[in-house]
């Protein structure tokens, strides 16, 4: 159960801008809009902390279903 990761990606254009990955546990950016998203969506730890708890209700509770 710890091999499970929430990954929560932004695309437009087909191009991937950020992602929050548990397994990081922060936003990253691939792009310049992407970091400077990352940065300021990284400040907010009640955000932060509601996706690291994401893992927990969507992930390891679904886990059996498939």
């Amino acid at each position: 159960l710890k091999d499970i990761q929430y990954v929560d990606s932004y695309y437009y254009n087909k191009l991937e801008l950020i992602r929050f990955d548990s397994n990081v546990g922060k936003f990253v950016g691939y792009t310049e809009l992407g970091v400077k998203n990352a940065e300021t969506w990284n400040k907010d730890t009640s955000r932060i902390a509601a996706l690291n708890a994401q893992r927990e209700a969507y992930c390891l509770n679904n886990i059996g279903i498939d």
